[in-house]
């Protein structure tokens, strides 16, 4: 009697288990579906207007000749080539200067001298935009791959700095009473409290930092490299070879989603304890 009790519980709760997996995979197709529309309709009236001639092919080719273009530079095995140099830089640039965006974001976040003695210079370097300091780098540090690694960690550096920063000075100060209350030592404060509470806006810099680190990459492709997409998109710039600047630019998104929601995947994974507004279903 007391086994077949049990076995109806567990067979209830598989049930509602398979009944929530389900649910939560008609939402994600659902989502997949409503980020689709916009897209694909924008597609579906550039390519009739293209088809009708009502678009220059020189300044605006229709998506099936980029598709084409696509589809030839991928078979050749040139864009595998020049989107793994890109990656390359982009990632090492982010960790060099996420890392030290990070570093720099703890420190002085939790230093109210150190905020007084670096934020404002900091604060001012982040103002610097990457086109006007890109001809310096160059200048100081020719062509290489130095000049292009730094372009790209000076971007990927301040988002996450400010958010760091932001996160640590953020938590609410009853955490600090509730260390003091169990007695926590000063390291056990920083890990078990102070630092997972400033995980998510960690996450929000290294997310931005990551968006940032591409657009340093095309900047300092652009600029002066001889490989990598940005290379690719400039150097077909110059022939007015749209369709493959538009193949360019149709991987720089890609990757750059990609590569973000790959930090969200990251961030939801680490941060379910969050218990946060995540929007409604109201249309």
């Amino acid at each position: 009697m007391q086994a077949s009790a049990e076995e109806a519980v567990v067979s209830t709760l598989m049930k509602k288990k398979n009944r929530a997996k389900r649910r939560g995979l008609s939402i994600r197709a659902t989502n997949v579906l409503l980020g689709a529309i916009l897209p694909l309709t924008l597609l579906l009236v550039w390519e009739v207007a293209g088809a009708r001639g009502l678009l220059n092919p020189i300044l605006l080719p229709a998506p099936s000749e980029i598709w084409e273009e696509l589809v030839g530079l991928t078979a050749s095995g040139e864009l595998a080539q020049h989107l793994g140099i890109s990656v390359w830089r982009a990632l090492l640039g982010f960790v060099i200067g996420g890392g030290l965006g990070l570093a720099a974001g703890i420190w002085v976040g939790f230093s109210y001298k150190t905020e007084r003695l670096l934020d404002p210079s900091l604060q001012m370097l982040r103002m610097l935009p990457h086109l006007a300091i890109a001809p310096l780098f160059i200048l100081w540090f020719g062509f290489g791959e130095t000049s292009k690694l730094l372009l790209i960690a000076k971007g990927a550096f301040f988002p996450l700095y400010v958010n760091t920063f932001l996160g640590i000075r953020s938590v609410d100060g009853k955490l600090f009473d509730v260390g003091r209350v169990l007695q926590f030592s000063k390291w056990q404060l920083v890990t078990k409290l102070i630092v997972p509470a400033s995980l998510p806006n960690i996450f929000l810099g290294i997310r931005l930092s990551v968006g940032v680190a591409w657009l340093g990459l095309v900047v300092a492709e652009m600029m002066g490299s001889s490989s990598g997409v940005g290379y690719l998109i400039n150097d077909a710039r110059s022939f007015s070879l749209t369709t493959v600047v538009f193949v360019g630019i149709i991987v720089f998104a890609v990757v750059g989603k990609l590569s973000d929601s790959l930090v969200k995947l990251l961030e939801a994974r680490l941060l379910r304890w969050q218990d946060s507004y995540k929007g409604d279903g109201i249309s």
